[in-house]
């Protein structure tokens, strides 16, 4: 069965992250921690907008779901994606990033993620 989800919502939601696209920039030093929130999933990504590639990804739908204390469900797959990303980056030698939430509130799922990401070793 196809979700009824709203144009509108989605568009104001894009006009909320060209807002916030137009301050927040990724450098090769400081990259941009970009996230994606679906339905059923969430993506992040960290971009070098200087030269317009990414970086690493995670996406939930490739993390095994477990435990995370205090938290449930997709919220502590976010969280665990946090960490995985952080992991990541690590491994690349990026220790700092910014943090783009992509036009959602930094509430739930998004928050989740950057909790995860800092918990992992990355700084904001």
């Amino acid at each position: 069965m196809k979700r009824n989800f709203s144009k509108a919502k989605n568009n104001l939601r894009q006009v909320r992250h060209q807002r916030v696209r137009a301050r927040v920039i990724g450098t090769s030093e400081t990259p941009r921690l970009s996230v994606f929130r679906s339905l059923k999933n969430i993506t992040l990504q960290l971009v070098d907008d200087s030269k317009g590639i990414t970086l690493c990804f995670v996406n939930s739908a490739e993390i095994k779901p477990s435990k995370v204390e205090g938290k449930e469900a997709k919220v502590a797959v976010a969280f665990l994606a946090g960490q995985k990303l952080a992991e990541l980056a690590k491994a690349k030698g990026v220790s700092k990033a910014i943090f783009d939430r992509g036009g959602y509130r930094y509430h739930g799922r998004v928050a989740a993620a950057a909790d995860g990401a800092r918990a992992g070793g990355l700084q904001f």
